[in-house]
């Protein structure tokens, strides 16, 4: 009975994953406590959102690639219905329209679209297999601009950035021929001056911060100089944990979410950071194995696409944290705090689970 219980719970999940995400988990918490001042009702929260984040990996992994390929059109569509809705009636907070108010609970349509987005332009090029035509790219560039657009609007540049990429990366593995990249590259560069025209000024800001963050060092320049100043003062083997004067003192802002990672560089050092960056680049090895043995397009893409977006969210948290890209709003995925972007982070590894786990199912 107990066998069959345990095979029940386990049998779609990926083994080598789960070992991943429990280590990454530790570390979470580990670092989360440093970073709340021993503060046990954050770790408490924090335990709530993993049980929760859990609870939907495990019911993705479960759900055949086929019909998370059938639930790709309706999905996508009731997100873009959503973030029409945030747009015409969101709720306004700090300056943003992200949410949409249902009553009971407050949603925020974009995380949706983080996994709707890939699904939908996996199921458009897989149902166009062996049809490959640059008015087949043509379609998906606009099916992701669609979303963006009103993503970016919010304004949300964080979010946007991180969905475009999802999606660029459906078109990238769909074929997307090398021309077609350098002649849209060349293109973005010569509309620079109209992105930068439509930015919010402090969107600006943030870009030039990147530059000289010392120009506003108790403004906009704070983040970055407090972050950075606590990576280096890690060293190579970090103070210690709990040691952390940046983080003790009060000095580092966010440092539960966003800047995070600069909680961990103070503390463990540069030893630390070479162990969190073999933990991520297993995750990811393991997703694009997943991807290479999908045993169709529709499973290849997305799974792709899951791998390489988990890849840019913790490339742009280190960047911005590091200084080497501008700040925006993106956790280190695993370890920081907050729901709303670990269960997203969960429902994408319980895909990976089911595209590994069910591809003896799907015909050939």
């Amino acid at each position: 009975m107990i066998s069959k219980l345990f095979q029940f719970l386990f049998k779609h999940l990926d083994s080598f994953l789960m070992a991943c995400l429990f280590f990454a988990l530790l570390l979470s918490l580990f670092v989360l406590y440093s970073a709340s001042g021993q503060d046990f009702s954050r770790i408490y929260a924090q335990g709530i959102n993993v049980l929760a984040a859990l609870g939907v990996m495990w019911l993705a992994a479960n759900i055949s690639p086929l019909n998370l390929e059938r639930a790709a059109r309706p999905l996508y569509i009731l997100g873009l219905l959503l973030l029409i809705a945030v747009a015409l009636f969101g709720t306004i907070s700090h300056g943003a329209r992200r949410w949409l108010n249902l009553g009971f609970m407050q949603i925020q349509p974009s995380e949706l679209m983080r996994i709707a987005v890939p699904m939908m332009l996996a199921w458009y090029f897989a149902s166009r297999e062996g049809k490959s035509s640059a008015s087949n790219f043509v379609i998906g560039s606009l099916l992701l601009a669609f979303p963006v657009a009103l993503i970016m609007k919010q304004p949300d540049l964080g979010t946007s950035l991180l969905i475009a990429s999802s999606g660029f990366y459906v078109l990238f593995l769909a074929g997307l021929s090398w021309r077609f990249l350098l002649v849209a590259s060349a293109s973005l560069l010569a509309l620079m001056p109209v992105f930068w025209s439509l930015l919010h000024d402090y969107q600006r800001k943030r870009i030039e911060i990147l530059f000289d963050p010392t120009q506003d060092p108790l403004g906009a320049g704070y983040h970055t100089i407090q972050a950075i100043i606590a990576i280096g003062s890690g060293g190579s083997a970090g103070k210690g944990w709990l040691n952390g004067t940046q983080t003790q003192l009060d000095f580092l802002p966010e440092r539960t979410t966003d800047f995070i990672f600069a909680v961990f560089s103070e503390e463990f050092g540069f030893l630390g950071n070479m162990l969190l960056l073999a933990l991520f680049s297993l995750i990811i090895a393991r997703g694009l194995v997943i991807a290479s043995q999908a045993q169709n397009t529709f499973s290849r893409l997305l799974a792709g696409s899951i791998t390489l977006n988990f890849f840019s969210y913790a490339f742009v948290n280190m960047g911005m944290v590091s200084g080497i890209l501008p700040v925006v709003g993106v956790p280190l995925p695993l370890i920081s705090y907050g729901g709303t972007s670990l269960v997203t982070l969960y429902l994408g590894f319980g895909i990976l689970m089911s595209i590994h786990s069910h591809k003896k199912l799907v015909a050939t």
